[in-house]
């Protein structure tokens, strides 16, 4: 479908410009909006006779849009957000999202005025374009963080991301300088004097060969003699034959 630009619109063209558009974007946004008008003869006709009137119009509302910048511009919004450590959001923030917190702010502009070029998706400081009129826009902030904390801190200009990937690296190599610092207090003074291999195998046997003695010991008791019987009435034989009386 082809309009007659009423205004400039970002992507199409000036005012005064025939354009070729999809059926439902001018049915729905431009014709709606007061952007555009049907190209047909009439329109164009139209358009001639009024253009002094819409230049008019269309200067005084950039004036108007520009005077309600000034108000907006430099405004910072603060999402909280789950994020893991790399910084990679559970999921992102949304033009609806900016939109409800600019509201929060009694700020009123239309969501269709919220220009996000990409999904926000990560911790940060992002800049996003709130697009008053065709000619037009103001910056806003949205400072993306996990906590109140990390967001004052990204608005000073601090990447949390890297302090805390600092802070995590230092952490591990003390806790690296703290393990080499336990092993030389471990080895510290003289060392002990080196054991030939020749010495451990000879202690080595000396021990088994105790231990075979001590199990062949237990395996085979000796026998343990009997106390000799007496051989007379309170006398004690001492195994030899008595000696002959004189």
């Amino acid at each position: 479908m082809e309009v007659i630009l009423l205004e400039r619109v970002e992507k199409l063209g000036n005012m005064g410009d025939v354009v070729s558009v999809k059926p439902g974007f001018a049915r729905n946004f431009l014709i709606p909006q007061d952007k555009a008008l049907r190209a047909t003869k009439a329109n164009k006709v139209r358009f001639e006779a009024e253009r002094e009137y819409l230049e008019q119009r269309n200067a005084e509302n950039r004036e108007r849009a520009g005077i309600e910048g000034k108000s907006i511009d430099g405004t910072q919004i603060v999402m909280i957000r789950r994020a893991g450590d790399t910084g990679q959001l559970y999921g992102s923030v949304s033009v609806r999202d900016i939109y409800e917190s600019l509201m929060l702010k009694d700020i009123s502009v239309k969501r269709n005025q919220i220009i996000v070029e990409q999904p926000i998706k990560t911790l940060g400081v992002h800049e996003v374009q709130v697009r008053l009129h065709a000619e037009v826009s103001v910056p806003i902030t949205v400072n993306v963080a996990r906590s109140e904390d990390e967001a004052e801190r990204q608005a000073k200009g601090e990447d949390v991301i890297a302090t805390q990937m600092a802070e995590e690296r230092a952490d591990a190599n003390e806790a690296a300088q703290e393990r080499a610092e336990v092993v030389a207090e471990m080895f510290e003074g003289d060392a002990p004097e080196a054991v030939s291999e020749e010495t451990v195998v000879e202690g080595d046997a000396s021990e088994m060969q105790a231990t075979e003695a001590e199990l062949s010991r237990a395996a085979h008791p000796e026998p343990i003699e009997k106390p000799a019987e007496d051989t007379a009435e309170g006398g004690i034989a001492t195994g030899e034959d008595a000696s002959d009386e004189d």
